[in-house]
């Protein structure tokens, strides 16, 4: 059993922890920076522990601090929420010798997952298909590896996520600043700065598919679609992913399963895959061992709560979902609302909401730590909340968002929410299946 958690996270994925595992009767204490100590989640944790600085590499990426708090918590497992340490095998493999359990997969298969280019292999090994390119570990690979993979090309970060480390290139005289960019980018990010070359698809489609394993069995609860993108990270996230083939969305289900059973996985997961928007070809990119930031759209189509079963999962507990018990209905969507000002090439925009109303009723979910007089901090990622619809169908919750949108209100500070709001008025997105290009034709 867990009867105390320590949440290594903050913001609103730390208040959504805080209210699964408090609805499971489990004691709840937040690893908190300076800056979060009078946070929300800081408030409606059982308890509270300094993890350092506001800094994140002073604090919420410094696996001692963590640890260190964690034990003098009394805390019997670590939930590491999204982001910062959550797919750090170094931080697992502390945590365990801490005698501190850890909420999510196993260290070898974060050691595997962590590294793209050993996931990679794992997949092809599972019978996956992915793209074009490979490992280039100097710069005269990179070059020898283009020439191979051909332009446009992705140099991706090995150790990357979140969109870190990435840059597209379309002409060989671009490689050299392009690789010294990703690499320098990487480094900061990651603290490990080798890259690896991928083609790119011109009209690709982010579709990923959420898992569930408890390292004997593993489930899959449909498909997502994140194909609404700025700089490789997210904006726009729904479930199912809309106007696929049948036969497309049950392949792409069927190879994350393989993968996830290859792996003997468990706890959550989410196997992401590229697919191409002319033919549906699909080819696999990574495997995000934690929970990820759109996991409610899952949720609301499935009744399934995802942070439940993985403390379930953690606590050695065999999975009671089976693959027949899973029936998704109806369509969702999230926004992603952050302190950014999109008219103004995105810029973070820390500050204090001097207005926070956010919209609820039938169908709507709002996942956020800001309410009035919340304040985003400058040294974190400018995530404020999630806007969340469910309709019976796409039409319906395309339509709901629309109005949830219009009665989202947050002043002090730019938000993201006027975007949306364009986003959800554009006819290809009201008829659906739009590309990663989506951004660059909308007016």
């Amino acid at each position: 059993m867990i009867k105390k958690l320590f949440i290594a996270n903050r913001g609103e994925i730390a208040l959504r922890v805080i209210r699964t595992a408090r609805r499971m009767g489990i004691q709840t204490v937040l690893g908190a920076s300076e800056a979060d100590a009078t946070s929300l989640p800081a408030k409606m944790a059982d308890q509270v522990e300094m993890v350092g600085p506001a800094p994140s590499s002073q604090s919420y990426l410094s696996i001692d601090k963590v640890v260190a708090a964690a034990v003098r918590s009394g805390a019997d497992a670590v939930h590491p929420g999204y982001g910062f340490l959550s797919e750090n095998a170094t931080f697992a493999r502390a945590i365990a010798a801490a005698g501190i359990r850890f909420v999510g997969p196993d260290i070898a298969t974060l050691e595997g997952m962590g590294d793209k280019l050993a996931a990679r292999a794992l997949a092809v090994e599972a019978g996956l298909p992915v793209l074009p390119g490979g490992e280039a570990a100097t710069r005269a690979d990179v070059h020898a590896r283009a020439a191979q993979t051909g332009y446009p090309l992705l140099l991706k970060a090995v150790s990357g996520g979140g969109g870190k480390g990435m840059r597209r290139v379309d002409r060989a005289e671009d490689l050299d600043t392009a690789l010294d960019m990703a690499q320098a980018e990487a480094q900061a990010a990651f603290g490990n700065a080798a890259v690896y070359v991928e083609r790119f698809v011109a009209r690709g489609r982010h579709v990923e598919v959420q898992l569930l394993g408890d390292g004997t069995s593993a489930i899959h609860l449909g498909t997502r679609d994140c194909s609404i993108q700025r700089r490789f990270q997210k904006l726009v996230e729904e479930a199912p992913a809309p106007a696929m083939p049948l036969a497309a969305r049950e392949g792409i289900e069927q190879a994350a399963v393989r993968l996830a059973r290859h792996l003997n996985y468990r706890g959550a997961g989410t196997a992401e895959f590229l697919v191409d928007a002319t033919d549906f070809s699909f080819y696999f990119l990574e495997l995000n061992a934690r929970i990820q930031v759109e996991h409610p759209v899952t949720e609301a189509i499935t009744g399934v709560d995802l942070v439940e079963q993985q403390l379930l999962v953690a606590m050695g507990k065999q999975l009671t979902l089976t693959q027949a018990m899973i029936r998704p209905v109806g369509h969702a969507i999230e926004v992603r609302i952050n302190a950014e000002d999109p008219d103004a090439d995105f810029r973070p925009s820390p500050g204090r909401a001097t207005r926070a109303e956010w919209p609820a009723g039938s169908g709507v979910r709002v996942d956020t730590h800001i309410g009035l007089g919340g304040e985003v901090p400058p040294h974190y990622d400018s995530l404020m909340g999630k806007l969340i619809v469910h309709g019976d169908t796409r039409e319906e919750a395309v339509e709901r968002l629309g109005k949830a949108l219009e009665s989202l209100h947050i002043e002090g500070l730019p938000t993201t929410t006027p975007l949306h709001r364009r986003i959800v008025a554009d006819p290809r997105f009201i008829a659906g299946g739009v590309d990663t290009g989506f951004l660059t034709g909308l007016a």
